[in-house]
């Protein structure tokens, strides 16, 4: 379960700022980010795709997972990570690459997916949402559709709002995702996964034995390049080793 904060502002000097967290099992093996030729993203090694990743053209694609009962999920033919880094090793525009794989779509398990490349940021979901340009604003993406009203995403994009002003802005946007608030039992989501489930996966920062954040990303991008910081975390919620940056 992972939460992508992103502010989307097309005539602003850095229109894409995101700040995302990615939630999974501790033991599931995966590579800090780097650059790999041209893209720079993190590495699931069990199925070798990304959660999250940009090119030095400024392209960015990300994808979350679709919070379902159990006995829905349907795991899928293909890995969900790999519909980040196909786009971002495409030429194909946000709205042509994900028309594309429109007619494919069930292939995979349940999916959010953003694509963007500087002038155009589009979302789909193969639980629901077509593909569709994204609206100006502060949005919010964990694994329900775009802007689903969760307490952490609401949480999320208010806190969002407040660090785009900051000096230090990458710093600042890792702060946003350190908020390990646990709202209360009322204010929970229902998505069939049961309330202990929905309690572990209810804060922006998930710290746990067996399952939690694992690689916060704070990114920042404009005409002129970008900047990006990734923190991995251990179980424990404490820094697994210092934050990496990239600048471009």
């Amino acid at each position: 379960m992972c939460i992508i904060l992103f502010s989307w502002q097309p005539e602003r000097d850095t229109p894409l700022v995101v700040a995302a967290n990615r939630d999974e099992f501790h033991h599931r093996p995966a590579e800090a980010a780097r650059w790999r030729s041209d893209v720079l993203c993190g590495l699931d090694l069990e199925a070798n795709g990304t959660w999250l990743g940009v090119t030095r053209a400024g392209r960015f694609a990300a994808v979350t997972n679709y919070r379902e009962p159990i006995q829905d999920q349907q795991p899928g033919r293909r890995s969900r990570g790999m519909l980040p880094l196909d786009f971002l090793h495409n030429d194909l525009s946000p709205a042509e690459y994900m028309d594309s794989i429109v007619p494919e779509q069930e292939e995979f398990g349940g999916f959010n997916l953003l694509a963007g490349d500087g002038r155009a940021l589009w979302y789909m979901s193969n639980r629901g949402a077509a593909p569709c340009p994204v609206e100006p604003g502060i949005h919010a993406l964990s694994n329900g559709l775009l802007d689903t009203t969760w307490p952490k995403t609401e949480r999320g994009k208010a806190r969002l709002a407040q660090s785009l002003d900051q000096d230090d802005l990458l710093p600042a946007l890792l702060d946003v995702l350190r908020d390990d608030t646990v709202p209360d039992d009322s204010e929970l989501p229902q998505t069939g996964v049961g309330l202990e489930l929905e309690r572990l996966v209810a804060p922006i920062f998930i710290a746990s034995a067996t399952y939690g954040t694992r690689a916060s990303t704070a990114l920042a991008m404009s005409a002129d390049g970008g900047q990006f910081t990734e923190q991995r975390w251990q179980p424990s919620g404490m820094p697994a080793d210092d934050a990496s940056t990239y600048r471009w």
